[in-house]
């Protein structure tokens, strides 16, 4: 999952006056469902979104954080080093270090050789929780496919949704995974995101975004995640979200985010 900003005001604008001009099929958006437009602003909305939730402080952010009980770190200078450390169960201290795309792991400090289905494995699982705890800002990955498909109202706020989806070179292995962002049209921000995954016999989820909090200029918040029957469309699923009709599967918390760049300071 490989998943950067300037638009001009005056584009925007224009974008705008489009989108309200842009024919939409008939039908109601207060559902949560999706009005189809003819018009490809996919782009420059992610492009707002990640301006919203951090912009260019992602491009330099140093960071840690805590999720279900492992200690993550990314650092997208020069590159990006991501790290998660943990503790098995009989005491061995566990590092996974992924660096600009080369994987690594050392058990008690000490390199240990993996064979090549555990490095993707865990290189897969430890680029995953990074990229998911930094939406919006892999999006801007030049593998990403983004897609405008229309206005959406769930829980009386107006959202424009984008379709992600990724070129094979350079997606990653879930490459074929469909992603779809609900974004705020007043804050921009990722409030509801679903996607339907192949592996492991398939699966839709449909994620609402709670706790948000900004540390030092970057927005990081948690997810329900929500789950729901196969082949269900992911337009479908914010009015099955808000009838109830979704059963909650897990939630993604990151905890005890930490700015280290700043801690470097203080200390």
């Amino acid at each position: 999952m490989n998943h950067y900003y300037k638009t001009a005001l005056i584009a925007l604008s224009l974008i705008g006056l489009n989108c309200k001009d842009q024919p939409k099929e008939k039908g109601s958006a207060a559902d949560g469902t999706v009005e189809t437009v003819n018009d490809n602003n996919g782009e420059i909305i992610i492009e707002e979104a990640i301006k919203a939730h951090g912009g260019p402080l992602y491009d330099s952010a140093n960071y840690q954080f805590v999720f279900r009980d492992k200690l993550y770190t990314f650092n997208n200078k020069n590159g990006n080093t991501y790290t998660v450390h943990s503790i098995d169960s009989v005491g061995n201290r566990i590092a996974d270090y992924l660096k600009n795309g080369t994987f690594k792991r050392t058990v008690n400090e000490n390199p240990v050789t993996l064979s090549l289905e555990d490095k993707t494995k865990y290189s897969n699982a430890l680029n995953s929780v990074v990229y998911f705890a930094t939406l919006p800002h892999k999006l801007k990955d030049n593998a990403v496919i983004k897609q405008y498909v229309g206005e959406a109202v769930v829980k009386g706020e107006d959202y424009d949704v984008v379709k992600v989806t990724f070129k094979q070179e350079g997606g990653g292995a879930d490459h074929d995974d469909i992603f779809m962002y609900w974004i705020n049209k007043k804050s921009h921000y990722i409030n509801y995101l679903a996607y339907s995954y192949s592996v492991n016999e398939g699966g839709v989820r449909f994620r609402s975004a709670y706790n948000p909090r900004t540390v030092d200029g970057i927005r990081f918040q948690d997810y329900i995640n929500w789950e729901a029957p196969i082949g269900t469309s992911l337009s479908d699923l914010p009015a099955l979200f808000e009838k109830g009709q979704l059963k909650e599967l897990s939630r993604i918390e990151t905890v005890d985010v930490q700015n280290m760049d700043a801690k470097d300071i203080e200390e």
